[in-house]
């Protein structure tokens, strides 16, 4: 197969398409661009490096660039930033220090990723104000935090800011976060938010709901919050964690077509609207599951499947990405909390549904089995057609089921549907009715 297949970004889209292409047609030469020096990474063990679980940063690379190289015949070129596409010539042009080249391709996949929002805070250049979005940021506040610290401010309550909180926490500072928001992990609806913000201040997290934060002052250094009202907060380390946005700007100087997320649009093979061009991971939308229409959720069991259908469908064998429903994890101390479609109400009747919801809680295990704990399950339907459209769950254990839904969002099924599967049984691991077939059953109770 004498073409080249061409990736801009070296991290799990990328490399993923990379290394499927390759297998599949070994003929095809394959060539990856990557800015940075790490490639291949899980980015959401950052938070876990940090706190000390993680020993070694190196821990986190998935497979080393030598593997690429060496074992997987990838032409893997890290150091080289892509700052131009041209779709007519089907060329790259490539920047490596401070010299550039151009590169032709026959097909064209950008894997540029996001990066993390930096608001136009006052004294966000100060030392010790960070964001955590890549591997050299991790290594930067791991270094950085020190016996010297005492005190920590997170801004955002999101995924990033709780497992920072915990991270920090765990490192022995004191810990304050701040959120504009009435509540933090808004994706996962009040109630799963709640049980965790009650979690967080038990564990001794200081939080500041509905607070906007002005900036930050100190000399040199980072030594306080400013927030409104000239309220000031000490802190000794800020992550600044508000959320993250896609990189679009080679994709939309190239003339490839931008989603109405902001995200690159591309259809169920991941080509934009140039045939030879692809996108996938954080720069990309996704369809929807649940709406059926182009979303943008930033996760990494998304890049990766989507890289690798595209190294399949890149190789010769069409294969769609699959939709996505936003499926989420995540740990707070000792709680953890799930959610995956749509849990808030308000966001269903935007997208058309009539939502019906039921908040329960359940054991875990069997009531009688040693280490049982309550699980708070919030299911969400639609009244019309009684198809389920999502759910949260927070708990000790057991979160982890929040998979039975999602897949229940793939299959299309119905509340009642929920209900009679056959899920497993035994006291160790769940009561006879599962947490989430007593969701379905109460919520069907209330459709019927």
């Amino acid at each position: 197969m004498d073409e080249r297949f061409v990736i801009v970004g070296g991290d799990a889209a990328g490399m993923s398409a990379a290394s499927k292409a390759k297998r599949d047609e070994p003929g095809l030469d394959v060539t990856v661009f990557e800015r940075g020096e790490w490639v291949s990474y899980a980015a959401c063990g950052m938070p876990y490096y940090v706190k000390g679980e993680i020993e070694d940063l190196e821990d986190l690379v998935s497979v080393t660039p030598e593997t690429f190289r060496e074992e997987r015949d990838i032409d893997l070129r890290t150091g080289h930033e892509v700052v131009e596409v041209d779709p007519d010539a089907e060329t790259v042009t490539v920047e490596r220090d401070g010299e550039r080249f151009e590169q032709s391709y026959d097909h064209l996949l950008i894997g540029t990723g996001a990066r993390a929002i930096e608001p136009p805070f006052d004294g966000i250049d100060l030392e010790g104000v960070f964001t955590i979005h890549d591997m050299d940021a991790a290594d930067a506040i791991e270094d950085d935090v020190s016996d010297d610290l005492e005190r920590a401010a997170i801004v955002g309550g999101g995924y990033v800011g709780v497992e920072m909180a915990e991270a920090l926490a765990g490192r022995g500072l004191e810990v304050s976060m701040f959120e504009m928001l009435p509540t933090i992990l808004a994706p996962f609806g009040e109630t799963a938010a709640g049980v965790v913000e009650n979690h967080l201040r038990e564990q001794g997290v200081s939080l500041h709901l509905e607070t906007a934060v002005e900036g930050f002052t100190g000399d040199g250094r980072v030594e306080a919050v400013e927030l409104e009202d000239e309220e000031s907060v000490p802190a000794d380390v800020v992550i600044v964690g508000v959320g993250v946005a896609p990189n679009v700007s080679l994709a939309e100087d190239a003339g490839i077509e931008i989603g109405e997320t902001g995200a690159i649009a591309t259809d169920e093979y991941g080509r934009t609207n140039d045939e030879n061009v692809y996108a996938a991971g954080d720069c990309a939308e996704e369809r929807h599951v649940v709406t059926g229409e182009p979303a943008h959720v930033p996760l990494g069991l998304t890049a990766n499947r989507a890289g690798r259908a595209i190294g399949q469908t890149v190789a010769g064998s069409p294969t769609e990405t699959g939709d996505i429903a936003g499926t989420a994890i995540v740990k707070a101390f000792e709680l953890g909390a799930s959610r995956t479609g749509i849990v808030d109400e308000d966001e269903a009747r935007e997208a058309g549904f009539d939502p019906v919801s039921v908040t329960i809680d359940a054991a875990s295990r069997a009531n009688y089995y040693p280490g049982a704990s309550e699980l708070t399950v919030t299911l969400v339907a639609d009244r019309e057609s009684e198809r389920v459209l999502g759910a949260s769950l927070v708990g000790q254990e057991g979160v982890k089921r929040i998979d039975t839904v999602a897949t229940a969002l793939h299959a299309e099924l119905t509340v009642s549907e929920l209900e009679n599967l056959d899920l497993a049984y035994a006291p160790p691991f769940s009561p006879v009715w599962d947490p989430i077939l007593t969701a379905a059953k109460v919520l069907n109770g209330q459709l019927e």
